[in-house]
């Protein structure tokens, strides 16, 4: 099983010999094998990968994901199909039954909440308002009491002010760590043979990755309180680095524990067989750790 998160943060060229990925930068050579890279992150504008390690990291259900001139991730590449693709799956996934989508998305939106009530409290800062939307829910949250938590909750977590719409470095950081679960929520969808494009509440036609987007909403809360929790004036690579390697960070999910990189392919997978009438019960509740907090990043050049 591919389990390292591999950056790269300075000129280098990335090739492929003998079913290894090949590192060369301008002082050291580096040799990975394919079937151990989960993520490869291009952290420079620098760099330059060749299209057969593209291809072999593709085959290997890698993740592949560049960043901008900002250094935030500004695309990925991964595999467009998959074995179980095909039209019956297509055709069930555009008729997934109304009653299974709505019941879905009231367990994420209320996972989402309980999550971030869980950050308040790590955090010592507590939130009537956001307690009182997680008792609102209703079917399908049809009175939008995701986005009655969400105007209490940032400010809570990062001071009053505080607005999602400003460019600073707390939010860059946001939306780093976002981006990074996104990538692979994406990549378990369609591995498992589903559209990312369609989703059970995002449905933007600019958005071709909805699915993605509402599948994700319970694992924000990571990222939101490792942020709150490091005090830091700019959004340093040791931060990329950081939210990068909360991949490996141990959280628990129906009951049983696991590194994030790992849950997040059994929660997708149960969501989907969910949708697709293959199980009728459902747990997407996931909890996080009083505290939240990297460990040594397993490899960056």
């Amino acid at each position: 099983m591919a389990w390292r998160t591999i950056i790269v943060s300075r000129h280098a060229k990335i090739s492929l010999s003998a079913n290894n990925i090949v590192i060369q930068t301008d002082q050291d050579r580096f040799h990975v094998p394919v079937s151990d890279i989960d993520v490869l992150m291009l952290s420079t504008l620098q760099g330059v990968i060749t299209t057969a390690a593209i291809n072999a990291l593709n085959r290997g259900q890698a993740v592949i994901i560049f960043i901008d001139e900002s250094g935030n991730p500004s695309c990925e590449i991964q595999t467009t199909s998959s074995p179980r693709r095909n039209a019956h799956r297509i055709t069930q996934q555009v008729n997934w039954i109304k009653e299974r989508v709505e019941r879905l998305w009231t367990l994420i939106v209320t996972s989402k909440i309980k999550n971030q009530l869980a950050v308040c409290e790590h955090l010592d800062c507590p939130n009537l308002i956001i307690e009182t939307a997680l008792n609102e829910i209703e079917i399908n949250d049809v009175s939008n009491r995701e986005a009655v938590a969400a105007r209490a909750y940032f400010p809570a977590i990062f001071g009053k002010g505080f607005s999602r719409d400003e460019l600073n470095e707390k939010n860059a950081a946001l939306n780093y760590g976002y981006a990074i679960i996104h990538s692979l929520i994406n990549r378990e969808i369609t591995i498992r043979g589903n559209m990312t494009c369609i989703g059970i509440h995002h449905d933007r036609t600019d958005n071709q990755y909805n699915l993605g987007s509402d599948l994700m909403e319970p694992f924000r809360p990571i990222i939101d309180q490792w942020v709150a929790t490091h005090k830091f004036n700019e959004f340093t690579p040791d931060i990329k680095y950081g939210l990068v390697d909360l991949l490996n960070l141990e959280l628990v999910f129906n009951g049983k524990k696991g590194l994030l990189r790992n849950i997040i392919g059994d929660y997708v997978n149960d969501c989907l067989r969910f949708l697709n009438q293959e199980i009728n019960h459902i747990n997407v509740e996931v909890t996080i750790p009083n505290e939240v907090s990297s460990r040594e990043i397993n490899g960056f050049i």
